[in-house]
């Protein structure tokens, strides 16, 4: 049942918890050697002076149960900050238990309560959380496509290249 889903903002004291959560979510999405951060990392880069990111934790009787990692966005037209999923993830046997939902109102509270305008996040498209994503409202934008510098192309086009 939803209604015995408590979700708190993390805290440095979930840090192994946070890392535990993205190397199953790596795992899952069959990557499970991308995740090259540490707890040491995650708390300093997510609880230190200034916050790379921060995160929901979702718990029902006290056990966690999934997690959001965000980060922040600004866009220029709409003269407002607003939240991107990072990562989300839901433990496999609290699926369709409502979860991932509590996760969603979770930040959608966060948004209107401290006034940005949207909610982004990308997902793969073999993920079945696709048809989840539609249903709390996310619309696919068909017409835009994902790109990502990274790695060796990164480093060749920063040295000039």
């Amino acid at each position: 049942m939803a209604s015995d889903i408590v979700v708190r903002a993390a805290t440095v004291d979930d840090v192994e918890l946070l890392h535990r959560f993205s190397v199953d979510l790596a795992t899952y999405e069959d990557e499970p050697d991308a995740v090259t951060s540490t707890p040491q990392t995650l708390a300093r880069d997510g609880f230190g002076e200034d916050p790379q990111f921060a995160a929901l934790i979702a718990e029902r009787d006290g056990r966690p149960v999934g997690f959001a990692l965000y980060t922040f966005n600004y866009s220029v037209w709409t003269a407002a900050r607003g939240i991107f999923i990072e990562d989300i993830w839901v433990v496999p046997e609290e699926r369709r238990g409502g979860v991932a939902r509590a996760l969603m109102v979770g930040l959608a509270r966060e948004c209107v309560a401290k006034g940005y305008r949207r909610i982004d996040l990308n997902v793969l498209d073999w993920n079945p959380a696709r048809g989840f994503y539609e249903k709390v409202g996310f619309k696919w934008i068909k017409t835009w496509l994902p790109y990502r510098l990274a790695g060796e192309a990164l480093r060749k086009l920063a040295a000039g290249s």
